[in-house]
């Protein structure tokens, strides 16, 4: 009888070890690219080297969670970012030739919501 509780405890216990946890976002997301062909081009050359890196500590492709409070800084300021760097962001991005519209549209897609503006 107590080895049956003993087990049935550690059954819950292992159960429960989970519970708690942030979830990650689907590996899949993180191989994500946009529809378009130009932007998933620009996606592939010159963002997703740090947005679909964890080791990168780049808000990830996907992760609405991450990318919250980037959003609520609006569009002026995440295009500002991406345009001027910002802590490990290089300027532009690494994407010289992209125009303001093209980073909207990829942070939009990363952060996986709309850009309020």
């Amino acid at each position: 009888m107590r080895a049956s509780r003993i087990t049935l405890l550690l059954m819950l216990v292992t159960a429960l070890a989970g519970c708690g946890e942030d979830p990650k976002p689907p590996a899949s997301t993180h191989n994500a690219m946009p529809k378009d062909p130009a932007l998933a081009q620009i996606y592939a050359n010159s963002c997703q080297l740090c947005h679909a890196n964890p080791a990168a500590n780049a808000p990830l492709t996907g992760d609405r969670k991450a990318w919250e409070p980037r959003i609520q800084q609006g569009a002026d300021t995440l295009l500002d970012h991406a345009i001027n760097g910002y802590n490990g962001m290089p300027p532009m991005g690494q994407c010289v030739e992209c125009s303001e519209e093209q980073f909207l549209q990829l942070i939009g897609f990363m952060a996986d919501q709309p850009l309020p503006q």
